[in-house]
C-alpha cells in the first residue's frame, strides 16, 4: 500500500474515532449504545409513524376541524400537473362542498376515492370555463359512479339572463341529452338532475345555511358584471374563497378574521409573456386589473391578516414561483402558502396544517353510498332498425355470461331477445 495513502487514511480513522469519544464524552450516544444497554429503539421498523402527507380515506377527520384539498390551482389552460381552479372543503360533520370545478379537477375529486354522492354540492364564483368548465363531467361521471342524486349547484346571475348560472347549466343539460338518452333503461340514471340555486350576484348574502354551515356570497371584480367570492363558516372556522377577482372592498370586508383566506395570485406579467404568449398590452391588462397580481395579493392579505393565506392561480414552476413569491413579500409577510394541485390544509381552533397528498393513478369508482336500483328494459331507447340490422350474432359466446351470473348470484339473468 502506498504509505501516503496508509498514512491518509489511518489520520482519517483517528480524527472519526477522536470526534466520537468526545461527542461520548458529552453525552451523545449512538444506536450501538442502545444495543449493548438493551434500551428500547424509538423507532421501530414496524410501528406506524405519524405522516407528513395525507394519503386519502386512511385517516379520520376530527369532529371539529375542516380539511382543504386543493384540487385545481393553475391558469387557464390545464395540464397534467395542474388543473384549473377547485377547492373542496371537507368539515368533521360530514358536509363537503366543491367551490370551484375548473376543467381537469374532476379526475383529482376522483382521486381522493369520496363516495359521489357526497360530491354534490358545488359553488361557482363565475362561467369562465376554467372555474366551472368540468361541471358536465361531474355530472355524468358523478351520475354512473354513485350519485342517485340531484347535481346542487348555487353561482350567481348575470347582467341578463343568458349570461348567469342557470342558462349555463340548462345548457349544460341540453348538451348531455344524447348522453342520458343512450343510459336509459341501462343503468341507474338517478342522478342525471341538477338543483340549480341562482342568486343575485351583487348582494352580500347567505346563499347556504344547513346543518351548522353557512356559506354567504359576496361581489368579485372579473371580466364582467357576474363574478363572486364566497365564505363558509362552520364551528367557528371561517374559510374564503375569492375564485377570481380584482381586489376589492367585498372581500377585505368578509375575509376578516379568516383562519384561511384563499385568493388569487396570477402570474407575473414577464412570466405571462414569455410563457402564456401575451402581448405586453395583454400582459399588463389581464395580470394587474382582471386578476390579481402577487403585489396586489399580498395587499389584500396584508389587509385581512387571515391566520393562513393561500396564493393560487399560477403555474407553479421553479422558474415562476420564485418570482411570485418575490413579489408577494413585498407587501405581506403573514403565513403564507403557494398552493398546488393536491395540496391539503387541515384547519382547527388549535393550528393549520399543510400537507400533500399521496394518491393512486390507477384509483377505481369511489365505494356506493346508497345502492343502485335495477333498471326496466322498456325504458331503453334501443336503436333504427338499420342499425339494429348491423348487429352480428354473439349469442354463442356471450350467453354463457348469463348462465354463469345467475349461477354465481342466485337469480335468473335471461339472455335479452332482440
Amino acid at each position: 500500500m502506498n504509505s501516503s495513502v496508509s498514512k491518509m487514511a489511518w489520520g482519517n480513522v483517528s480524527g472519526v474515532v477522536l470526534i466520537v469519544l468526545g461527542l461520548a464524552a458529552l453525552g451523545v450516544h449512538f444506536a450501538v449504545d442502545a444495543q449493548e444497554d438493551r434500551g428500547q429503539p424509538l423507532i421501530s421498523p414496524t410501528d406506524a409513524r405519524d405522516r407528513d402527507f395525507y394519503a386519502p380515506n386512511s385517516e379520520t377527520l376530527d369532529p371539529d376541524e375542516i380539511r382543504i384539498i386543493a384540487c385545481g390551482t393553475g391558469m387557464p389552460t390545464p395540464r397534467p400537473a395542474q388543473a384549473a381552479a377547485c377547492f373542496l372543503m371537507e368539515l368533521g360533520n360530514g358536509e363537503k362542498f366543491i367551490f370551484d370545478i375548473g376543467d381537469g379537477s374532476v379526475e383529482r375529486l376522483f382521486a381522493l376515492g369520496i363516495p359521489t354522492a357526497f360530491l354534490d354540492k358545488v359553488f361557482i364564483g363565475h362561467l369562465h370555463g376554467d372555474h366551472f368548465g368540468d361541471i358536465g363531467s361531474l355530472f355524468v361521471a358523478g351520475g354512473i359512479a354513485g350519485r342517485f342524486s340531484p347535481l346542487r349547484i348555487w353561482g350567481p346571475s348575470g347582467a341578463t339572463p343568458e349570461l348567469g348560472t342557470a342558462a349555463a347549466i340548462d345548457a349544460m343539460e341540453k348538451m348531455f341529452a344524447w348522453d342520458l338518452a343512450g343510459r336509459l333503461g341501462q343503468t341507474d340514471v338517478r342522478g342525471f338532475t341538477t338543483e340549480v340555486h341562482e342568486f343575485d350576484y351583487r348582494k352580500e348574502q347567505i346563499v347556504y345555511e344547513e346543518n351548522g354551515v353557512v356559506i354567504r356570497s359576496f361581489p368579485a371584480i372579473h371580466a364582467i358584471d357576474g363574478s363572486v367570492s364566497y365564505s363558509l363558516e362552520w364551528n367557528g372556522l371561517k374559510i374564503v374563497f375569492g375564485s377570481d377577482t380584482f381586489p376589492n372592498k367585498w372581500f377585505i370586508r368578509n375575509a376578516k378574521n379568516a383562519d384561511l383566506a384563499i385568493h388569487e395570485c396570477f402570474i407575473a406579467v414577464p412570466d405571462m409573456m414569455s410563457k402564456f404568449r401575451s402581448t405586453p398590452e395583454a400582459a399588463l391588462q389581464v395580470g394587474t386589473q382582471i386578476h390579481t397580481a402577487p403585489e396586489a395579493f399580498g395587499k389584500v392579505m396584508s389587509m385581512v391578516k387571515p391566520r393562513h393565506a393561500v396564493a393560487y392561480h399560477f403555474w407553479k414552476d421553479t422558474d415562476t414561483t420564485g418570482p411570485v413569491l418575490e413579489s408577494i413579500r413585498t407587501t405581506y409577510g403573514g403565513p403564507l402558502s403557494l398552493a398546488q394541485d393536491y395540496m391539503v390544509w387541515n384547519v382547527s381552533k388549535e393550528g393549520i396544517r399543510e400537507r400533500m397528498t399521496i394518491f393512486d393513478e390507477h384509483s377505481v369508482n369511489p365505494p356506493l353510498a346508497y345502492p343502485a336500483m335495477p333498471v326496466s328494459p322498456d325504458e331503453r331507447v334501443g336503436y333504427s332498425p338499420e342499425i339494429e340490422a348491423g348487429r352480428l350474432d354473439m349469442r354463442d359466446v356471450l350467453e354463457p355470461i348469463y348462465k354463469k351470473a345467475s349461477e354465481k348470484l342466485g337469480r335468473d339473468f335471461p339472455y335479452p331477445e332482440n
